[in-house]
């Protein structure tokens, strides 16, 4: 991480405001490694020991982007109201994680997981938007009628009416279909109730995309850190400064 002005850290680890962190300084009361700032001192808060009268700020958490290829049958909470298997319980790194894009029991594919909260708020509140990829398996061979009415949007059954989506036929597979549907919205069970009413009945959901961010090789299962590029990608997507 790079150096930034003290009174900046300060501020941000609960010591006031900038003004009154510039007083505290100019009053001598911060340690650096041993040496006492002065006004203008920069440092690093991951790497440096500040001390405040005498107390060593704590250390700010480093943050952790995880990509998981949730299988069918796991649940995507991070707790398990009746003992069944979690996300969680696939990572081996500890710490407390946000899950992002979060999949019913019976669906699988790509969530998020990070100890950073912000970012987790800008890719799951509904005002945001970000895309959302599927391969969805229907039972039926879909016909332009049935497509049409998945992309403009139908309502629901508590009578919520659906955002436009993009809805593409990618192959048929026997009796069926497999579809690539992109939508901008998440509401529980919303592919699986759509396909029901339109008389597409769902027998796979496989997310592939979230954001920037893609499935890519990963088995179910299987979990990898993202990459530098990865994460500087999604952090431009959302807004927020990378890293």
């Amino acid at each position: 991480m790079a150096k930034e002005r003290l009174q900046k850290i300060l501020s941000r680890a609960g010591y006031g405001s900038r003004r009154k962190c510039e007083i505290l300084i100019s009053e001598g009361r911060i340690i650096i490694n041993g040496q006492i700032a002065r006004l203008g001192t920069k440092a690093d808060p991951e790497q440096d020991e500040i001390f405040v009268d005498g107390n060593l700020i704590r250390r700010p958490e480093k943050k952790i982007y995880i990509i998981i290829n949730k299988p069918r049958g796991i649940l995507s909470t991070l707790k398990s109201p009746d003992g069944r298997k979690t996300v969680r319980d696939l990572v081996s790194i500890k710490g407390h994680f946000y899950p992002v894009g979060r999949l019913d029991v019976d669906s699988e594919g790509l969530m998020i997981l990070t100890n950073d909260g912000i970012l987790a708020n800008k890719l799951t509140h509904p005002r945001y938007g970000h895309e959302k990829e599927y391969r969805v398996l229907v039972a039926r061979i879909p016909d332009e009628i049935q497509l049409e009415n998945w992309r403009r949007g139908i309502v629901l059954q508590d009578g919520y009416r659906t955002k436009s989506a993009k809805v593409l036929l990618e192959k048929k597979f026997g009796k069926g279909a497999w579809l690539k549907i992109i939508l901008r919205e998440g509401r529980k069970r919303q592919i699986r109730e759509v396909g029901s009413l339109i008389g597409l009945p769902v027998v796979k959901i496989i997310r592939t995309r979230i954001a920037s961010i893609t499935l890519g090789n990963l088995k179910p299962g299987e979990w990898r850190n993202m990459t530098y590029n990865e994460i500087k990608s999604l952090m431009e997507i959302v807004d927020l400064k990378s890293m």
